[in-house]
């Protein structure tokens, strides 16, 4: 076990490797407005290596929002041992779709989660397509991550719905191939607190509903991250662990955290209110050990980094299970 204090915040993790990333890899998906584009990242070293799929936030950047955002922790995590893929969701700025006259747009809320149905369908064109990567990978051991609207995307993946009366398509987007999610600062549920703004721009957002999250989560929440465009409830952001059936989550709160989490989006991104790198490598290596003790049997690498956060002079954050 590597204890280096800056990746890690001194959370005990894996020995880093080298990692290669392979993007664009493009698949033509038949009724989306253009080819679904992906990033893979992986260890150059192991064998039985986890996938996992990582969803963009809807954010303002041009380029966070797609699969060349959120460097600082898809490159830790792919260095500590998983798959790391990271598709351009429709709502991506890069793609200039969100002005458009199309379904779901600005948010492509609903398309995000297709987007991730169809990566799982081709994972394995998907791996053939980075040399040395097919035979080194576990298909059975999926995890999904996202940040802010894609923290929305990976609480469909576990059963979390749009519950619009009006919107007469199926309501359940889950997916059984994915073992254990994790939602970084996503959406909540619209109650008195919720904004006109919000509710004027972006209409499903009245209709999130976690009554139906059966899946497994890690839900991630910084206790200063509040956004009056959404909501005047500083809990909004840790709904989807309020609100979800018990048995299987998990609530890690960051001291001090905003939005960004101390900067997980990009790699110096200017959109980051509280940068603080120490905070965005206790993030990495949290969300790390969790996932690592869901998608193999008897690891024990969360119940370390939980004590290592107890252990802490100032705790950077604090867990809750239900």
């Amino acid at each position: 076990m590597s204890m280096s204090y800056a990746d890690a915040a001194g959370f005990p993790v894996s020995e880093p490797t080298p990692i290669l990333s392979y993007s664009p890899f493009t698949l033509e998906v038949p009724g989306r407005p253009v080819p679904l584009e992906i990033k893979i990242s992986a260890p150059v070293t192991g064998t039985d290596l986890p996938v996992m799929l990582l969803s963009h936030g809807h954010g303002m950047a041009n380029f966070i929002s797609s699969l060349r955002g959120y460097g600082p922790v898809a490159d830790f995590w792919a260095a500590h041992g998983f798959v790391v893929i990271q598709p351009t969701h429709l709502d991506s700025t890069v793609l200039g779709l969100r002005e458009q006259d199309l379904p779901d747009a600005p948010l492509f809320w609903r398309d995000r989660a297709v987007d991730m149905h169809t990566v799982l369908d081709h994972l394995e064109e998907v791996l053939a397509a980075v040399p040395g990567l097919p035979g080194r990978v576990d298909t059975e051991k999926v995890a999904a991550v996202g940040h802010s609207a894609g923290g929305h995307t990976v609480s469909l993946l576990l059963g979390s719905q749009v519950s619009d009366p009006n919107d007469p398509r199926e309501k359940d987007l889950s997916d059984p191939r994915v073992k254990a999610g994790v939602v970084i600062g996503g959406p909540g549920i619209a109650d008195e607190h919720f904004s006109s703004w919000a509710a004027e721009n972006y209409p499903m957002m009245k209709y999130i509903d976690f009554g139906q999250m059966t899946g497994t989560a890690l839900v991630v929440a910084g206790d200063e991250d509040l956004n009056l465009n959404f909501s005047s409830r500083l809990s909004y952001r840790w709904d989807a662990y309020t609100h979800s059936p018990g048995g299987n989550k998990t609530l890690l709160t960051f001291l001090g955290a905003g939005h960004l989490f101390g900067g997980i989006s990009g790699y110096d991104a200017a959109e980051t209110s509280d940068e603080n790198p120490e905070r965005v490598a206790a993030v990495r290596a949290m969300v790390w050990a969790y996932l690592r003790s869901q998608l193999f049997p008897g690891d024990t690498s969360w119940d370390l980094a939980v004590k290592a956060l107890e252990a802490q002079e100032t705790p950077l954050a604090k867990v809750e299970t239900k």
